[in-house]
């Protein structure tokens, strides 16, 4: 690059910023031709065509602690999902995280599937790792799309809803009243039972959110905090209950030991949770609304909700008055 007087007095700025580009232009002045050299320079060294933008080398263990540190901290599930989302770092060894491979992704979750990994916890994790990209994206950290936006989940089968009969009910209650080592089960199960809470909610009950006949529960696992009515005698039980014993603490344990030893086999998994789906099923059973159904238990979405549709009295009566056998003419069913 270069300034060059000319023989017939005028200026030539001869500037070659980037190899394989060359302007020249002559001027009448020195002054001219030097505002145009620096103007040509300048210029291109921001154009970001002839300077690309360094690739990003950070590994997906930088963005995991960046993703904690920026937004992961304040998800009630943050630490837990960090520890899922270290660990992945360790078995895909650290990659650079936007050169991360989706059949490399992939081969992991299968052997994980064949280790007995269920279908919706890999589904589970598949979206946190989704959700550090989206995030970080979001936030103006990284400029380059989600390397795993395409990769499908995996299809679960809907699995049936396990409920108590009355009969189970009253066996259950028994099994604990006459064998439990823990006082705190019996109330846990019964305001599970009356309300359609889920068993961390309420054994986290405090005396402060049980007045005028109804419950309240806060740090639910949608964050929203609902109200729900109970009978009296129910209240002045749990309050004497309080009275004797204490505030509830971990009982899960022995309520599972009372539950084996009613006799009800459930699925694996729904032990406790089939408390929440027997008032949810009794509730439809007995004519209940489902929209009520809905706010009682806290369902972020009518979807969720609509499991239970099909065991309104309503619906069932129906199925049997408007399937097709109902209008065959001339035939009956003979045993």
């Amino acid at each position: 690059m270069t300034v060059k007087k000319q023989p017939d007095g005028r200026w030539l700025a001869d500037v070659q910023p980037i190899r394989g580009q060359r302007f020249r232009k002559l001027f009448k002045t020195k002054a001219e031709a030097q505002r145009y050299e620096q103007y040509i320079t300048s210029n291109k060294a921001a154009d970001p065509a002839w300077n690309p933008k360094a690739q990003d080398r950070r590994r997906l263990s930088e963005l995991v602690g960046l993703w904690f540190d920026l937004h992961g901290h304040m998800l009630k599930d943050g630490e837990r999902r960090k520890a899922k989302l270290d660990a992945l770092c360790v078995r895909l060894r650290d990659p650079i995280a936007m050169k991360l491979d989706p059949a490399t992704y992939a081969h992991d979750r299968r052997l994980r599937a064949e280790a007995g990994i269920t279908p919706k916890t890999l589904n589970n994790e598949l979206g946190y790792v989704r959700a550090v990209f989206n995030e970080l994206r979001g936030l103006g950290q990284i400029d380059y799309a989600n390397p795993l936006e395409l990769m499908k989940l995996y299809r679960i089968e809907e699995r049936e809803l396990s409920w108590l009969t009355q009969e189970q009910i009253a066996d259950l209650l028994t099994a604990i009243r006459e064998g439990c080592d823990n006082p705190h089960v019996e109330p846990i199960v019964l305001l599970c039972l009356a309300t359609g809470a889920r068993w961390s909610e309420a054994e986290g009950l405090t005396p402060s959110r049980l007045r005028n006949g109804a419950v309240t529960y806060s740090k639910t696992k949608s964050s929203k905090v609902r109200t729900v009515p109970i009978q009296p005698e129910l209240e002045a039980f749990i309050r004497d209950h309080w009275k004797r014993h204490g505030q509830f603490t971990g009982a899960i344990t022995s309520f599972r030991r009372a539950l084996s030893r009613s006799g009800i086999v459930l699925p694996k998994g729904q032990a406790s949770h089939a408390l929440r789906h027997t008032f949810a099923s009794h509730f439809m059973q007995k004519g209940g609304n489902i929209l009520t159904l809905q706010k009682i238990l806290g369902h972020s979405s009518l979807a969720m909700t609509m499991r239970y549709a099909h065991l309104a009295p309503e619906h069932l009566a129906e199925a049997v008055r408007l399937n097709p056998l109902a209008s065959v003419r001339g035939y009956a069913l003979e045993s």
